[in-house]
Formats: C-alpha cells, sequence, structure tokens
C-alpha cells in the first residue's frame, strides 16, 4: 500500500510541473503560424460565405 500512496502524491505533482514546463514556450514556429493562417482563411471565407446568403 505505501508504493500506491507515493504514486498518488506524484502523481499530481508530475501533471503540474509537466504543463509548467509545456506552457513556458510562447515562441511560435513557421508550422504554427502556418496553421493560425489556414485557420483565419478558412474563418475569411465561412464570413463570405454567410455574408453572400444573408441577403
Amino acid at each position: 500500500m505505501p508504493k500506491i500512496r507515493w504514486i498518488l502524491l506524484a502523481l499530481p505533482l508530475v501533471f503540474v510541473l509537466g504543463g509548467t514546463a509545456l506552457s513556458g514556450c510562447d515562441d511560435q514556429g513557421p508550422v504554427e503560424e502556418a496553421g493560425e493562417a489556414v485557420d483565419d482563411a478558412g474563418e475569411d471565407t465561412g464570413d463570405a460565405v454567410e455574408d453572400t446568403f444573408d441577403d
């Protein structure tokens, strides 16, 4: 039973530290920027289609 207790105590700590380490990167790479550009283009296209059919 003591092994399980240590695992249950350590597991949340691992998740918190792992999440902190992953969220520390603020710089966007070229692939992420390209993905955002594709998302923006898709939203613009959707808005244009809505505007066309709203009349």
